[in-house]
Order: C-alpha cells, then structure tokens, then sequence
C-alpha cells in the first residue's frame, strides 16, 4: 500500500512537471507580442545574374551606353505593393586640389537630384524563379546626360553618375536610399541599395593588367615595427579581374607578412585608383587603412601595361601614427 501510495506521489510530481514545462514552452512559442501591429515595408533586390544588367558607360561610346538593372520587388505581398519607381540622377566628379563638383550643385546644404524616368507597378512581371515580381529599369546614358542639362562633350572619363530609387507603395509610403538600413544596402541576401554609382570608364584591352607581376616598393618609408626595409614584402603577385571588368586585385603582405590582405586598383580613363581597404591591423579606432590621395594620382598607358604604378596613402586615419604615402612598382614577368 505505501509503494502504491508512493507511485502515486511520483506519478503527480511528474505530472506536475510536465504541465509546467509545457506551459512555458507555449508561453514562449505564443508570447504575448502585439505582432499584428507590426508594419512591413518594401525593398528591391538587384538581381545580379541578369544578363542585360549595365552598371557603367562607356566614355568612348557614351551614345550606345545605358544604365540597365533588374529589380525584384519584395514585400508582404508578394511584390505587388509597388506604385511607381522614380529615377533621379546626379552627376559627379572629382577634381584634384578641388574636392567634389556636382551636377545639379547642392542647394541650401542639401542634395538636389534630376527624375529621368518613372516606372509604373504594373510593368512588374512574374519572376521567373520566385513568387516576387520583377522588372528592368533600362536608361540611355544619353538621356540622364540630356536631363541633367549636359551634352556628351562635357562628360569626362572618371565621372559618376548616381542614381537613386524612390519607390512608393499603394499606402503612399516612400522607400530609397536615405531610409533603408545599411544590411537592406548591402546585404547579400537583400542587396537593395537603392543608390548606383555609375562609374564613366576607359575599357581595357583584353588580358590588359592580368597575369604575374614583380611587385617593388619604389616610394614610402620602412616598416616601423619589425624593421623590415619595406612596409610591404617585395615579392611575386598575381593581378586578378577585381569587383568590375576595370578592377584588379591581388595579396600583398603587410609589416613584413604580419597580415595577410586582398589589394584592389582601379583603372579609371588614365589613373590609377586605390579604393579605401583595411590592413588587418591597427593601434585603436578604425586600424590601418589604405587609400589614393587625389592630388597624387599614378597614371597608366592603355596600350603598354608592362610596368604599372601605384600611389596611395599608408594610415590614412593615423591608427598608429605611420601616415605616409606609399608606391609600388607592379612589372610585368
């Protein structure tokens, strides 16, 4: 009788138990969260396999270039919210010793923009890989040159031109560039920046900057830590196609080989540009990090890319105090 008793017991503390844990899991599987109340938004994927996508001009062929992106509307409702797209422009460029010159020029410190198309939510179509719509924003550079009070004659090699989406929705919300979220931007599952730079580019010859090369460091001083006579290991690199087709990348090994770091250098209609890239190393703040100065720019040849140079910044933000310009000598083996 007391086993009897005592199973009993046991049996309705194990109840008891298991009441208990089943009411916290459904408390956490359903809590008490006002989600109906939330509110959904809208973004547009860049679908970056679409063949027809253009993302430059040609500086030597402005008339046949164009500006063409396939966009994917993505909200609550299957990408069927979207009203319009407005398409605004901006001309950019950099003038050394100067700073900036925009096209329209900034007004009352703000930033003014040009509409050179609008696109209506029912050119959307079923995407062919998703329950998303889709559809192709195509624009002759002709035409943002045209809107914004240009001619092609004033257009230079190195110039940008950025331009920006503003799409609304049937409840009258507007979604671009200045109120989506940095993981929206750049996300690659999102990859919705609502913003293009359009960069007017000099194609390179086939196999131009490609290949092995001897890299020398011929300018900047020595590694102030381990007492290397070069901040960068003079050595054998491979030039790779970098981020677009006027890009190329290779390793460089930093401090004597204490890191270990990708290096890009764009080709930009006559200089060479070296885009803003960490060192993987630092003394506090944002660590070292390279960075062409604009009032000291390499030029190349478009028909000779034998002997290649580079100018650039070491520690541009003073992580440690080494600030100095660096260059390299890049000859082809």
């Amino acid at each position: 009788m007391v086993e009897i008793m005592n199973m009993k017991k046991i049996s309705l503390g194990i109840f008891v138990v298991l009441l208990a844990f089943v009411s916290s899991c459904r408390d956490f599987i359903e809590p008490n969260v006002p989600y109906s109340e939330f509110d959904t938004a809208l973004y547009l994927r860049t679908i970056r396999s679409a063949e027809s996508n253009s993302l430059t001009f040609n500086f030597f062929d402005l008339q046949s270039s164009r500006f063409n992106v396939t966009l994917e509307a993505v909200d609550a409702e299957e990408g069927t919210t979207v009203e319009s797209i407005e398409v605004r422009v901006r001309h950019r460029r950099l003038i050394p010793g100067v700073g900036l010159e925009f096209t329209p020029a900034p007004s009352g410190g703000q930033r003014q923009e040009v509409t050179v198309a609008t696109i209506s939510g029912s050119d959307f179509t079923q995407s062919p890989d998703n329950r998303f719509k889709r559809v192709v924003a195509d624009i002759p550079a002709s035409a943002m040159i045209q809107a914004l009070g240009l001619t092609a004659d004033e257009i230079e090699g190195g110039d940008v031109f950025e331009v920006r989406l503003y799409a609304t929705d049937r409840f009258g919300r507007v979604f671009g560039p200045d109120n989506r979220s940095s993981d929206v931007a750049g996300g690659v599952f999102y990859d919705s920046p609502f913003l293009y730079n359009i960069d007017v580019i000099c194609p390179l010859a086939a196999g131009y900057g490609l290949g092995e090369y001897q890299l020398e460091q011929t300018g900047g001083p020595s590694d102030p830590f381990f007492g290397n006579p070069t901040r960068f290991v003079e050595e054998v690199v491979t030039l790779t196609e970098g981020s677009t087709s006027i890009a190329r990348t290779f390793t460089v090994n930093y401090l004597g080989g204490f890191t270990t770091r990708p290096f890009s250098i764009i080709f930009s209609c006559g200089v060479v540009l070296k885009p803003e890239e960490a060192a993987g190393a630092g003394c506090g703040g944002p660590g070292i990090l390279w960075e062409s100065d604009n009032d000291n720019l390499a030029t190349y040849n478009l028909d000779d890319d034998s002997v290649i140079q580079v100018f650039f910044v070491d520690d541009t933000e003073s992580s440690c105090g080494i600030t100095d310009p660096i260059e390299f000598t890049l000859t082809k083996l």
